[in-house]
């Protein structure tokens, strides 16, 4: 074991805040205390004379969700109480994500009164040399590339979009019902468990149960009408209703509709759930070929195309 600070530099970030930036779609990563969306909490605009932390860092948040750690491959702002770590040995991003889980593994010893911007330092963890082996089988296949699969561009034309019905698309049922406990009493699996949450894929863990086969939508029908993608078979929680394709869907075609109904979640509220009955009753807007179908090889091309998609 060694302490964090023998095999990171440790610096504090920019200590901005969020609500004196510009925030611009295409802009530099605001990384903030969160634990959401790889601590990003907006995309901002070049701010003059202030220059990002540089990428291939580690974030930690210091306080608010102490000890979130994540990896940013990419020049990034951070709001207050932000530290970034840059590793003095050559790290792989696998391993650097590796070392953001073991950081966070400590968020026991801290609390409102006890934060951790003076003892982070000295957190003893795992010495370079004694990394799990697997992870250099990951580091071999894993890539940070920004680069799409697709080299050209395209462009969306909304106006040229025609209306389907979600039930003509998809079968929408419901899940079965897999309480929280008994995974926990099977134990720990590779099999996600797909909850109401609208972060981390809906996913609340995995575990050595799945009750559902893969390749399908997602939809929680108790909050905001969250979807996502599952890919592989899994089980779920209540209130998560399934969309199972009648059409061959590619893992980015899958992206592109989860988007899309993502869109409509205004649609929904407390009082207002997605529930079945009103998916079946949806109906939402899709590129379409010359005879009136829905295009598919233009949504799972546009997928490619975005920047990322090389590691999907």
């Amino acid at each position: 074991m060694m302490r964090l600070d023998e095999i990171f530099n440790i610096r504090y970030g920019n200590s901005l805040e969020l609500i004196k930036c510009e925030e611009s779609p295409d802009g530099i990563p605001f990384v903030s205390r969160t634990a959401e969306n790889n601590g990003v909490a907006a995309k901002v605009a070049v701010i003059p004379h202030i220059k990002p932390m540089p990428g291939r860092a580690i974030s930690v948040a210091m306080s608010g969700s102490v000890l979130a750690s994540f990896y940013q491959p990419l020049p990034f702002y951070t709001a207050f109480h932000v530290a970034c770590l840059y590793p003095k040995y050559k790290l792989s991003p696998v391993e650097m994500l590796y070392y953001c889980s073991v950081i966070e593994k400590n968020k026991y010893r801290y609390n409102y009164g006890r934060q951790a911007n003076k003892t982070l330092r000295p957190i003893l963890v795992p010495a370079p040399p004694e990394l799990p082996p697997f992870l250099k089988k990951y580091s071999a296949v894993m890539t940070f590339d920004r680069k799409p699969l697709n080299k050209y561009k395209i462009e969306l034309n909304v106006k040229s979009w025609k209306t389907f019905n979600l039930s003509d698309l998809f079968e929408i049922t419901g899940t079965k019902t897999t309480p929280l406990p008994d995974l926990e009493e099977i134990g720990k699996g590779i099999y996600p468990y797909v909850t109401t949450q609208a972060t981390n894929n809906g996913v609340a863990g995995f575990y050595d149960k799945a009750t559902e086969k893969g390749n399908v939508l997602t939809v929680d029908s108790a909050v905001i009408g969250f979807c996502s993608h599952q890919e592989f078979d899994f089980a779920a929680s209540d209130h998560v209703e399934k969309l199972i394709p009648k059409f061959p869907m590619s893992r980015f075609v899958a992206l592109f509709l989860a988007t899309i109904l993502n869109r409509e979640q205004y649609r929904y509220n407390y009082g207002l759930k997605a529930s079945q009955t009103r998916l079946k009753e949806r109906s939402i807007k899709l590129p379409v070929k010359s005879d009136g179908t829905p295009d598919w090889d233009f949504m799972e091309n546009y997928i490619k195309s975005l920047p990322y998609s090389a590691n999907l």
